[in-house]
Parts: structure tokens; C-alpha cells; sequence
């Protein structure tokens, strides 16, 4: 042990494998999670029988996750079962047209064919790229802090040999002619909060980063996945508590010296990592501070990712003809991501992530029955003044009417239980910044070097880990962030 110990606020995916990492090395690590169960956004709601994840549903590279475990000679398989999802994903356009995405070249390639001969060639070349882009962006750099400017400067030839400066939809239709495909092979970037029209392609690497490491569903939900990660962080001697919300980092000069919890505790530590939401880890936890006030204030200043309306509903009957993760394309693929991202106001139309997990693990649901969860991108609060309070239950009930008259037969009528969750409860469970669903957007002038730091400029041992440092959201995306935080962390506490 260095007899050092750190603090990390938060108990999501970032925060819980920070803390691993940290008490693997030997450094006393204690979570602290103001919700009544760790997860974060991965949290689970359990109603009538049913268990829904609340938040990711997407597991891959699940060697990022394993390593964790590897840490300690322990195997992750002994903690969870990963389930393999096939097809990745059904994709669903309103004229009937379908694509089943999955890890098979010859079904790639003759479902490619049978839509668009000429794109079978040019798909190949999109896959070489994407390819180019996981070896650079994600293995060489995915977990790498970024504290200097001249770091970026050494990344930046491939960066711009791999034109980063484009966006992902512009790369994908370099590569591809037939529209639809060209939507099948951009929407990927939503999953992290970006545009895929302003989102820079290196994020197309996310393409690659599934068809080498497949994609998963952890058995029992990926809430099983979050209890196989704390039981992991407590077998190794750290602690989560739960319940315990954080009121602010007390420092002394340039230095965190203690958490104040909002019970009045003041607990001293000599480390302090934020899981928490950056704006709120600034402008609330070290408000009262120049170094809060003024980054705060600029990060505020940053552009944020869309924020998301998710539907859980639980259903009397199965549908074994659904698949697990289903992507339903509305009437408008670029228009419609316009006006989330930019324009004051809810569409009239949507895009929608269905996620039918009982296809793969009927443990979620009662016996005979069937659990879901429904995803829109949505506006940030920032973007559009909507009170949801009043709109969110008529967004709900146009959602299970359009899945009901096209997808679902009978939802309405089978209807055991259902919930919902807006951006107001993003902004105000989450502390999320403007209800963003994945902080930060990851356009190119916001990535790498120019996110927030995993490493206070000024505080110099205050970390921040999660999907608004780097490399960013997603699951591989905040695990690689507590690996570059914890190679910090790490060094820092040896000194």
C-alpha cells in the first residue's frame, strides 16, 4: 500500500473503474454516490417485476472492462456473464427497408449488394478506415492523458492524415452512395452525443471498435455489470457509499485538501477524482473558488451533446421477433438531427433507439413477459425551453403509439407498467449541464487536448474522470478515461 488515499465522487461506469484501478495500485479508495445505488447513468429501476437499465445498453471491447479484473489475477468472468448480441443491430427505415448489422463480412456484403452493388467495394474501403482510425485514435490515444498542448501536436499528422477535420457523415459518404447506408453507417456517433454531420470522423472509428470486439449484453442487465464492478472495488478492500451526497471540495490554496458531504461530514483525503457532472464539478462542487468560478465559466461557455427522452415499459406478451438493439429511422435523418442539436423547439418526428434486452435474457421480465426501453435524441435545455413536465407525457404516448402502429402490435394493450425519464431529470438526478445526456459534444475543437483535462491545470491533485473528460462518452470511452486518470493518480501518489 503507498498510504495514500483518494476520493472519487460519483459511482458511475468512469468513477467505479477509476477505483479499481486506484485500489489495485495500493492506494486507499473510498466512492461516494449521492443516488441509492451506484451506476450513474447505468442505473436500474425495477417496477412490477421488471428490470430496466436506465442509461447504457451497449457493451464493447469488453477487454477494456476485463482488464479491471486482470489487475488483481482476478477474471471478470467470475463477477458477470457478457452475453454476444447478433445482429449488433436491426436497422429500420419507415419504406419497410431493413439492415441487419452484425459481425459477418458475407452478410455485410450481400446484404450491401442487394441494396446498392456499387457501396459493396466502397463499404470495404469505409471499414479499412474506420480500421486506420481505432489503431490511432482509440488504442494509441483513447487512454492517454492529454495535459499539453504539444501532446495534441504530436498526434495531429494522423490526425489530419485521417482528415479529423471532417465529419462523420461527410467520411462515410466519401465512402458510400446509397443514403440509407450512408445513415446505417453514421448514426454511430449519436451513442457518444455526437452530430454525425459535425462530430469528427475520427469518431467513425466506433465502427471498427464493434466488428473487433463484437457487441454485449451482461446477463441480468448492464446494472449486473455495475454490481460485478463495485463487488470487485469492495473484494479489493475499497469502499462506495451510497446516499452520500457531496456538497463541495474544501482546499486549501491550490490543493483539495477534504470532501464536505451535504451531512455536515467533512472527510479529508489526499486525492480528490470527480466522476460528477465537469460544470457541476466546477461552478457547484468548488463554488467560492477563483479556480471554480473561472472554469466553470468557461466550460459553460463549451458546447454540449443533446440530451435524451427514454420510455420503459414493460409488456404482458413476448415479441421474439424483435432483436435486442433496433434502431428505427424516422421520415428525416439530417434534418432532424439539425433541429436537436440547433433549433428551439420538439420536432414532430423522431428517431428511435429500441432496446428489447428480453430477446436475449428473459430474466428481465416476469414469465410470459417482456421488458424494453425506447430512446429520442432530444434538445438539450439550452438548446430548447421545453417544460417537459408538460410535453414529456405527450412525447411519451406519440412514442408507444408510432411503436405500436409500426413495430410492436398490440403495445398499448399489453401495457404492464411504463416510466419515463426527460432532460429534466438528466439536469436534476444527474446534475447534468443543461440536461446534456453525454456532456461535452465531441466536435474536433472539443477533443483530446481541448476537453477538460484528466488532471486539474491548477489544482494539482484534483482529477476528473467520466464522458466530459478524455477521450469521452460510452462505456469504452469513460473506462479508457479512468485508465488515463489513474496513470496520473498513480504516478502522482509514488511521488
Amino acid at each position: 500500500m503507498t498510504g495514500k488515499t483518494a476520493a472519487v465522487i460519483g459511482a458511475g461506469f468512469g468513477g467505479l473503474a477509476l477505483a479499481i484501478r486506484l485500489q489495485s495500485a495500493g492506494i486507499k479508495t473510498s466512492v461516494f454516490e449521492k443516488r441509492d445505488k451506484p451506476g450513474g447513468r447505468a442505473y436500474v429501476y425495477n417496477d412490477a417485476g421488471f428490470t430496466f437499465d436506465a442509461g447504457p445498453t451497449v457493451i464493447t471491447d469488453p477487454a477494456c472492462l476485463e482488464a479491471l479484473w486482470a489487475l488483481s489475477g482476478r477474471k471478470m468472468a467470475d463477477y458477470v456473464t457478457l452475453l454476444p448480441v447478433a445482429p449488433f443491430y436491426q436497422l429500420c427505415w419507415e419504406d419497410g427497408y431493413r439492415f441487419d448489422y452484425a459481425d459477418d463480412q458475407d452478410e455485410i456484403d450481400r446484404q450491401i449488394r442487394a441494396k446498392s452493388p456499387a457501396d459493396v467495394e466502397g463499404y470495404r474501403k469505409f471499414l479499412d478506415y474506420s480500421t486506420d482510425l481505432f489503431h490511432e485514435g482509440y488504442e494509441k490515444l483513447g487512454s492517454v492523458p492529454f495535459l499539453n498542448f504539444w501532446s495534441m501536436i504530436k498526434a495531429a499528422p494522423q490526425l489530419v492524415r485521417l482528415e479529423a477535420h471532417r465529419s462523420v457523415y461527410s467520411k462515410v459518404s466519401q465512402f458510400i452512395e446509397d443514403d440509407q447506408l450512408r445513415q446505417a453507417f453514421s448514426f454511430h456517433s449519436l451513442l457518444v452525443g455526437g452530430n454525425p454531420f459535425e462530430t469528427s470522423s475520427i469518431y467513425a472509428l466506433i465502427h471498427a471498435l464493434e466488428r473487433r470486439g463484437g457487441v454485449w449484453f451482461a446477463k441480468g442487465g448492464t446494472g449486473a455489470l455495475i454490481q460485478a464492478m463495485a463487488k470487485l472495488l469492495v473484494d479489493l478492500g475499497g469502499t462506495i457509499e451510497l446516499s452520500a451526497s457531496i456538497d463541495r471540495i474544501e482546499l486549501e490554496g491550490q490543493t483539495a485538501r477534504a470532501l464536505v458531504l451535504a451531512d455536515g461530514r467533512t472527510l479529508p483525503f489526499d486525492m480528490v477524482a470527480s466522476n460528477a457532472d465537469v460544470v457541476h464539478t466546477y461552478k457547484q462542487l468548488l463554488r467560492g473558488t477563483p479556480r471554480g468560478a473561472s472554469k466553470g465559466k468557461s466550460l459553460e461557455s463549451k458546447r454540449f451533446s443533446m440530451s435524451l427522452f427514454v420510455i420503459y415499459f414493460g409488456l404482458k406478451r413476448q415479441h421474439p421477433e424483435l432483436r435486442h438493439h433496433m434502431v428505427l429511422f424516422g421520415p428525416r435523418y439530417k434534418e432532424l438531427i439539425h433541429e436537436i442539436f440547433h433549433t428551439d423547439g420538439l420536432a414532430d418526428d423522431f428517431s428511435l433507439y429500441l432496446h428489447a434486452p428480453s430477446v436475449t435474457d428473459d430474466s428481465l421480465a416476469p414469465p410470459g413477459q417482456s421488458a424494453y426501453y425506447v430512446l429520442s435524441p432530444v434538445p438539450h435545455l439550452g438548446t430548447a425551453d421545453i417544460d417537459w413536465d408538460v410535453e414529456g407525457p405527450k412525447y411519451r404516448d406519440r412514442i408507444l403509439k408510432y411503436l405500436s402502429d409500426r413495430y410492436i402490435p398490440g403495445l398499448l394493450d399489453d401495457l404492464v407498467t411504463v416510466r419515463h425519464i426527460t432532460p429534466f431529470d438528466f439536469r436534476d438526478e444527474l446534475n447534468a449541464h443543461l440536461g446534456s445526456a453525454f456532456s461535452v459534444e465531441p466536435i474536433l475543437t472539443q477533443s483530446a487536448w481541448f476537453r477538460p483535462h484528466n488532471r486539474d491545470d491548477e489544482i494539482s491533485n484534483l482529477y476528473i474522470v467520466g464522458a466530459g473528460t478524455h477521450p469521452g462518452a460510452g462505456i469504452p470511452g469513460v473506462v479508457g478515461s479512468a485508465e488515463a486518470t489513474a496513470s496520473l493518480m498513480i504516478e502522482d501518489a509514488a511521488r
